[in-house]
């Protein structure tokens, strides 16, 4: 078993050697930070490769959530704090149910803070971490693995696929390589890490800029977005109270004053109180123009 995975790790592009960092310890503190720096600039045009397959991804999520189905984020290490990470950014930024998008980690939360190296190779425990959370075919199972063969992710995938569940999957190897069975498979190729098998540098901001576009954009095609601005994000800070009424200003032309008055109105619904003040309408009708309209407010206006 050691053997196999050993020729496994020696195949990877994650596992291979950076020419570009060789001799990293005898270097300066700026010629490291700029050898980082210039290895860093690599990542967005390889995730650009990736857009067609980001964008099959994002069109089966939306489907999936207005079906009432779930997103589930699978990984170990990295992968899996990248994905707990933008769950957990989604209902403050998006106003969703925090049950929506959930982050699975290898390990439980106690990996979040502290390293549990060994949960990543446990098959099994990826499987019965869906099952706890009660998969069901109308989820998506979303899997994270920068070198494509952590256990744990391979087998919450086997599991979502038993269930009829849709399959994504997101990794830094190139995709001759990711021979597992999934509807959309995102590899975005940056190359071995300026530190060999360190996937937490330019593979863990791959990943990063990944997951920000699936769940962002899917968010757009849910009507909670108007122009470039958050509408459904709930107020639970004196920050996000301030945001709302900035929104409320900008989208309808109202000043502060009016701005907070509609948002009490509206009983603290950004885009209610939009709908409101630019339909010329009630709290009431104003609802049940968001309704009709799937919650997008520029129909909602019409």
């Amino acid at each position: 078993m050691n053997d196999n995975v050993y020729n496994e790790l020696l195949n990877l592009v994650t596992e291979g050697r950076n020419p570009e960092s060789e001799g990293l310890d005898d270097k300066s503190t700026e010629d490291i930070l700029h050898i980082i720096n210039r290895q860093d600039h690599l990542i967005p045009e390889v995730v650009k490769t990736q857009i067609p397959y980001i964008a099959q991804a994002v069109d089966m999520l939306i489907k999936a959530f207005r079906s009432g189905g779930r997103l589930f984020y699978v990984g170990a290490g990295t992968s899996g704090r990248l994905g707990v990470l933008d769950a957990s950014e989604c209902p403050p930024t998006f106003g969703t149910d925090p049950q929506m998008v959930q982050g699975v980690i290898a390990g439980g939360e106690k990996a979040l803070t502290r390293s549990q190296e060994g949960s990543e190779d446990k098959v099994q425990a990826g499987r019965d971490d869906l099952v706890a959370r009660g998969l069901t075919d109308k989820d998506i199972v979303c899997g994270i693995a920068a070198s494509y063969r952590t256990p744990y992710v391979l087998g919450a995938i086997a599991k979502a696929r038993e269930v009829g569940a849709k399959t994504i999957y997101v990794t830094c190897n190139p995709r001759e390589k990711v021979n597992i069975e999934v509807d959309v498979a995102i590899c975005a190729v940056v190359g071995p890490e300026i530190l060999m098998g360190s996937t937490r540098m330019k593979a863990g901001t791959a990943t990063k800029l990944i997951l920000n576009m699936l769940t962002t954009t899917a968010m757009v095609g849910l009507g909670k977005v108007y122009g470039n601005m958050m509408v459904d994000l709930m107020m639970t800070s004196r920050k996000l109270e301030e945001r709302s009424k900035r929104v409320v200003m900008m989208t309808t032309g109202v000043d502060y004053e009016k701005a907070a008055r509609l948002l009490h109105v509206a009983d603290g619904h950004v885009k209610t109180a939009i709908v409101m003040e630019l339909a010329g309408v009630d709290k009431a009708q104003a609802q049940k123009r968001l309704e009709k309209n799937d919650g997008f407010i520029r129909r909602a206006i019409r």
